[in-house]
């Protein structure tokens, strides 16, 4: 069973511009009135399963609108990095052949673009610079505010996005496709994972949704994530899954509105790095965590980018305080995503599950299980620096 103290303090995601972001992952695809590209017009941005083409290379400093069309196979995310992978805007869950818009105020500086079809990973990146004057640096109270409040954001997109995705799980369960609801639990999952901190916070409700068989009794029936999992993969049914699947809608619907009322602080986000950390090495890297499906890397790999999501919200206050830390963080955890990397499938491949960028969690060798451990521990140690460093006078 999760840990109470791990419910609470496991708290983690990436930095994004507030104002940016919640224009750029609403369901609104229209250009914000405010916003222009190049040419006063929509900056085009083609995501492919191989490549990532922006239409500019080069644009002014100031308020940017980014036309996603995804023409990859499969469901993909958009990013724009700062240096350090910090996140200026993002845009996520974009469907093949769909288009969604991505709003994003750029300061004179240089920038990469990230295309992720299957949402995971590095992602295939575009370089972009930006002219103009360079905005003043922030004060080291200013860079961690502009952590919290853009964390807050992008937590609210995830949660979005997981009752977004959510529906969709359901409404392959209540149509009786079943091969539909398998694909898409994976994609419910990976972001379910990104939050998974903020959801263990409330106590009552997260069991409700990601409790495991292990914690369940005669008088806590067995629901959530992983019964109707444990349906769907190991009985290879929807018989039984309806009731399920009504409840998880409304406790996702629940859990949405209460991270609305979760109070961040850099402390908060940095414990629940850590905390997201030690969640991957105890219950990922065992493969307890999707017995029935074996999709345990994509639950890792949404717990890997909550933890990296936090360093890099907190990384310009982190470089001004202790430069060290920053260096040796910005070298493992391209490591760490690499180690992941080398599990990703396509259809067709050994271990390949519908739905899920990675294989099967039973096709790594048992090598290639301690090599991510090994990588899990030795990022483990820094991630818990941070802690001490952004509360230090």
């Amino acid at each position: 069973m999760k840990s109470p103290v791990g419910r609470v303090m496991r708290l983690a995601c990436p930095v994004v511009v507030a104002a940016t972001l919640a224009a750029a992952c609403s369901s609104d695809n229209s250009t914000d009135a405010g916003s222009s590209g190049a040419g006063g017009g929509p900056i085009a941005v083609n995501a492919g399963d191989k490549d990532c083409k922006v239409a500019s290379a080069e644009l002014p400093a100031g308020r940017h609108t980014f036309e996603v069309t995804n023409t990859a196979s499969q469901v993909t995310e958009v990013y724009v990095y700062a240096d350090g992978d910090r996140i200026m805007g993002e845009v996520e869950n974009v469907g093949p052949s769909t288009k969604r818009n991505l709003i994003v105020d750029l300061p004179a500086g240089r920038y990469q673009v990230a295309c992720k079809p299957g949402m995971v990973g590095d992602g295939i990146r575009t370089a972009l610079t930006v002219t103009g004057e360079a905005a003043p640096p922030q004060t080291l109270d200013q860079n961690l505010q502009t952590a919290v409040t853009s964390y807050k954001t992008y937590v609210g997109s995830e949660t979005q996005a997981l009752v977004d995705t959510t529906a969709g799980f359901v409404e392959a369960i209540n149509s009786g496709d079943l091969a539909k609801a398998k694909e898409a639990y994976p994609n419910v999952r990976l972001h379910y994972e990104r939050i998974e901190p903020i959801a263990e916070s409330f106590g009552d409700l997260d069991p409700l949704i990601d409790m495991r068989i292990d914690d369940a009794t005669p008088d806590t029936p067995f629901v959530g994530f992983h019964a109707i999992e444990q349906k769907l993969f190991e009985g290879n049914t929807l018989d039984g899954t309806q009731p399920l699947a009504t409840a998880l809608t409304t406790n996702v619907g629940k859990l949405n509105e209460l991270i609305k009322t979760v109070e961040l602080t850099p402390l908060v986000m940095a414990n629940g790095a850590k905390s997201l950390l030690d969640e991957v090495a105890a219950s990922k890297v065992t493969g307890e965590e999707e017995r029935y499906s074996r999709i345990d890397l994509v639950d890792f790999a949404g717990n890997v980018d909550g933890a990296k999501y936090v360093y890099s919200a907190l990384r310009p206050a982190l470089q001004e305080k202790d430069p060290e830390l920053v260096a040796t963080l910005d070298k493992r955890f391209p490591v760490l995503v690499s180690l992941l990397d080398k599990h990703l499938a396509k259809p067709g491949d050994s271990g390949y599950i519908p739905g899920s960028p990675y294989i099967s969690y039973d096709s790594l060798t048992q090598d290639e299980v301690k090599a991510l451990a090994v990588e899990v521990d030795a990022i483990s140690e820094p991630i818990g620096q941070i802690a001490g460093v952004v509360t230090s006078k």
